[in-house]
């Protein structure tokens, strides 16, 4: 599912973080969905390769 091939990103570029903290949320007429996930990072590279690879997947369009 879109949501596991996520948190498996994360999981690689975060590990250990907080998967009980992630909140989904569908767009109002059911087209997209939207993934609030927090993490600590280490810093500016580390979120980079993460956003480079979110994008890779293919599922993702936008990251803020």
């Amino acid at each position: 599912t879109f949501e596991a091939v996520i948190l498996d990103v994360f999981e690689r570029h975060a590990p250990g973080f907080d998967e009980q903290t992630v909140i989904a949320k569908l767009s109002s007429k059911g087209t997209f969905t939207s993934l609030n996930i927090t993490i600590t990072a280490t810093g500016q590279e580390q979120l980079e390769a993460l956003h480079q690879d979110l994008l890779a997947t293919g599922h993702v369009t936008m990251v803020i």
